[in-house]
């Protein structure tokens, strides 16, 4: 069940954090509707790698699709000084 809980808690922010570490977000509301998320920082950079590698995946997919940029294993091999 997701953790909700109004802006105004975090006037006792110590109570926020904690709930942050057992790994699940905090959403926070501002007049009854979502606003923020809080989320520990290991949470956060998993998030990022996860985007990083997806975003790196469709530009793969992209040149699969076109073939622009398919290159020999010998021009590959070259390039990174192999």
């Amino acid at each position: 069940m997701p953790n909700i809980k109004p802006i105004s808690d975090l006037r006792n922010y110590n109570e926020v954090l904690k709930d942050c570490q057992n790994g699940e977000p905090v959403f926070l509301t501002k007049n009854g509707r979502g606003k923020y998320v809080v989320v520990d920082i290991e949470e956060y950079e998993r998030q990022q790698t996860i985007l990083k590698l997806l975003t790196k995946l469709n530009e793969a997919e992209e040149v699969i699709k076109t073939g622009n940029e398919w290159q020999t294993l010998n021009d590959l091999k070259n390039s990174v000084g192999v």
